[in-house]
C-alpha cells in the first residue's frame, strides 16, 4: 500500500483489539472497504452502515449508538468527505460527554468519485479534491481529544490514548491518495488496471 499509513494493518489491529460488542459505524466511500473486508463483526447490531451510499452516516450513527449503549466501545470510521457532511455533530458528542472515537481517513478527496472518474475518463477529473480543515485543531476547538496519525505505528498509541480520555476523540489519519482500494492504486486504475 502506498504511503506511510497502511489501513489494512490498522483495521487488522482494530479487529484484534476491539471487544466483541464494539460498535463500528461508517458512511459511504472507498475508505470503508478496508473495514468491510478485514474487520470481523462478531455480533448482530455492531455494524451501522448505510444501505444506499449515504455519505455522512457514520457520525450521527455513532452518536445514536453511544446514547443507546453507553458502555459499548463505539468507533466512527469516516472518510474526510463523509466526515465533513456531519462533523459539526462532534458538538453533540461533546455536549453529552459521549466517549466515541471518530477516525477520519484524510486523503484530500472524494475517493470513490475520483476512482470512477479515473476509470472512465483517465486524467480528466473534476470536483473531487477537498479543501480540508486541520481536523485535529477542529476537534480540539470543540473540546474533544485529537491526534494526528501520519504513520501506521502511530495509530495504536493514539487509539489507546483516545480511549483512555473517556470523552469524544478524533484521530486524523493522513492517507496517500494513491491508496484508493485494498487491491489497486489510483495510478493503476487510471492506467486501466
Amino acid at each position: 500500500m502506498p504511503g506511510d499509513v497502511d489501513l489494512w494493518s490498522i483495521v487488522r489491529w482494530l479487529d484484534d483489539r476491539l471487544p466483541e460488542d464494539a460498535i463500528v459505524t461508517n458512511g459511504a466511500g472507498n475508505y470503508s472497504t478496508w473495514m468491510h473486508r478485514i474487520f470481523r463483526f462478531r455480533r448482530p447490531g455492531t455494524q451501522l452502515a448505510p444501505y444506499a451510499g449515504a455519505m455522512g452516516y457514520a457520525v450521527p450513527a455513532a452518536i445514536a449508538a453511544k446514547l443507546l449503549r453507553p458502555r459499548a466501545t463505539v468507533i466512527s470510521w469516516n472518510g474526510d468527505g463523509c466526515y465533513l457532511m456531519n462533523g459539526q455533530e462532534l458538538a453533540t458528542a461533546v455536549a453529552h460527554r459521549l466517549a466515541i472515537v471518530f477516525v477520519v481517513i484524510d486523503n484530500g478527496m472524494y475517493g470513490t468519485i475520483r476512482m470512477h472518474q479515473e476509470r472512465h475518463f483517465p486524467g480528466r477529473t473534476v470536483a473531487t479534491e477537498l479543501v480540508n480543515p486541520d481536523f485535529v485543531a477542529y476537534a480540539e476547538s470543540f473540546g474533544a481529544f485529537a491526534a494526528l496519525v501520519e504513520r501506521t505505528d502511530e495509530f495504536a498509541p493514539a487509539f489507546e490514548a483516545a480511549l483512555a480520555e473517556g470523552r469524544p476523540a478524533l484521530l486524523e489519519l493522513r492517507v496517500d491518495p494513491e491508496a484508493i482500494t485494498p487491491r489497486a492504486t489510483l495510478s493503476q486504475i487510471r492506467a486501466g488496471g
